[in-house]
């Protein structure tokens, strides 16, 4: 399909190749709907595959779902294969399906400390004072070695603070019970949009996204997002974490023959509409530096104008398929896209983009020294796996073949921030009372109990009521803090370990 290390995505008067090597210089493929963005993504990950580079996919349509499938040897795919003077070889790709809701493919999840609460707040779309009283949740969990798996962690953790916000606000600055309830209904919002599936455990492992089959070829991995697509932001939050999980987990590896892993982000825009400056930084940042761990990201949308210029002037491998120009704002459009291009004195590009037929693209990839080539207007080289969605039949052997069966597939509750926080209140999981043991002594007698000193004790019980007496919330946070700091070295039983965040700060999420 090409020579080595290249992948054929056309041919203009010559053949245009992708270059394995500066595969990891990303990409970007754009184009109105319906003139073909889809078959180029799939030629493209088919290529990569079939050279041992595993992928990622988003699957808006479910159309890219056909790879796990041969091709027919549909007339228009035969015709264009002989007009490039290429083989038409039927082919299909060892292929793993994910899905967020768990229903077309594994169930993939996230914990609350890996998503962080720079990704939760533009997930809940919250302002900046909502963002401040949630990033007060996640340091008071680091400091009280609470874990945040899942929703109800999260929204214990923000109970806590509003039951003690007055205590708080001197240490962390100002806490209003309306500001956390704010957050609470955001959560309930989402909880109804279903989105609390994707919070929990057993979590994704990056590590089962850049797998080979036995042949060799990169596994190709499909996010079933047709249903996704209904919540925009979870979406972009999702990928945007993944992203933050591959920066912040991969090792720098330079510059290689060929990428460990490329990922491809459809309905791109999606990421950018309506980013905080600071996360639209952290983005730039991550895609900037990631390339040097070996992962080429593709950003796959309707134009140009719709990723941010600091990330577009990353992206080094392009492919324009046809923009319509009926007003004045399409016109802008084309023009702004046509200037992204270096230009070529025998093609008028900007015409080009509004003329392009289905199947035919502007092309202008990397040459063997990092500089882009002049654009070529380029007939796109047809797939060699099924086009369009596979049967509901392939899908399930897919899934029932796939190396990471019964992995993810039962969600896992163990004991974090909630059950804590609740036996904390001297209440079981279920909100019914825990009956105390007889002889049990002050809270003080509890909280060194909790820690390995002395006879076993139930977690400290600080409310109001506690048999230690009634001590106000605070007085007893205050001891349980300082039992922390002076047994830190020597505590027998760990609750949890302190989030740790790199690079992208409160952006990427924990280490696990």
């Amino acid at each position: 399909m090409a020579s080595d290390g290249a992948i054929l995505i056309g041919k203009s008067g010559k053949p245009e190749n992708l270059l394995l090597k500066l595969a990891n210089r990303h990409g970007l493929v754009t184009g109105a709907t319906g003139t073909g963005k889809t078959v180029t993504l799939q030629v493209m990950a088919e290529g990569f595959a079939r050279n041992g580079v595993p992928v990622f996919a988003a699957d808006i349509k479910g159309d890219l779902s056909g790879i796990v499938a041969p091709g027919d040897s549909k007339p228009p795919f035969v015709n264009r294969a002989k007009e490039l003077g290429i083989p038409y070889e039927p082919d299909q790709f060892t292929t793993v399906f994910w899905d967020v809701f768990g229903e077309q493919g594994h169930p993939v999840r996230a914990t609350i400390s890996e998503m962080g609460p720079l990704l939760l707040s533009r997930l809940l779309d919250l302002n900046d004072t909502q963002e401040g009283v949630l990033n007060i949740a996640f340091r008071i969990a680091d400091e009280q070695k609470l874990l945040l798996l899942d929703l109800k962690d999260l929204r214990a953790i923000l109970t806590f603070i509003a039951e003690n916000a007055q205590d708080l606000t001197t240490k962390y600055g100002n806490v209003s019970a309306a500001t956390v309830g704010t957050i609470q209904r955001a959560l309930l919002v989402l909880e109804n949009q279903r989105g609390d599936l994707f919070f929990g455990e057993p979590a994704l492992d990056i590590a089962d996204l850049m797998k080979t089959d036995r042949d060799g070829r990169g596994i190709v991995n499909i996010l079933a997002a047709d249903k996704l697509m209904n919540n925009p932001r979870l979406y972009a939050t999702f990928l945007l974490w993944l992203l933050s999980e591959l920066f912040e987990q991969l090792p720098e590896v330079g510059d290689l023959d060929k990428p460990k892993l490329v990922f491809f982000f459809d309905e791109a825009h999606l990421l950018f509409n309506g980013a905080p400056k600071a996360l639209l930084s952290a983005v730039e940042q991550v895609v900037r530096l990631i390339r040097s761990k070996g992962v080429g990201v593709y950003f796959v949308t309707q134009n140009p104008l719709d990723i941010p210029d600091t990330v577009l002037a990353q992206l080094g491998n392009r492919v324009q398929h046809a923009l319509r120009a009926f007003t004045p704002r399409d016109q802008k459009a084309v023009r702004a896209a046509a200037e992204t291009f270096r230009q070529n004195p025998k093609i008028k590009t900007e015409e080009a983009i509004s003329q392009l037929a289905v199947g035919e693209a502007l092309v202008s990839m990397l040459e063997g020294k990092g500089s882009p080539e002049m654009v070529e207007r380029a007939l796109i080289a047809p797939p060699m796996a099924q086009v369009g969605p596979c049967t509901p039949q392939q899908r399930r052997q897919a899934i029932d073949a796939s190396p990471e069966k019964g992995k993810y597939d039962t969600m896992i509750d163990r004991e974090s921030a909630y059950e804590v926080l609740m036996q904390r209140k001297n209440l079981n999981p279920d909100g019914s009372a825990i009956e105390a043991p007889a002889g049990e002594g002050g809270i003080l007698d509890t909280i060194g109990g909790w820690f390995g000193g002395g006879s076993p004790q139930p977690r400290p019980k600080t409310g109001p009521g506690s048999r230690g007496g009634p001590l106000p919330q605070s007085m007893a946070e205050k001891a349980i803090n300082s039992a922390v700091r002076s047994a830190a070295t020597s505590i027998g039983r760990q609750v949890g370990t302190a989030i740790l965040r790199g690079i992208l700060g409160s952006m990427g999420g924990g280490k696990r």
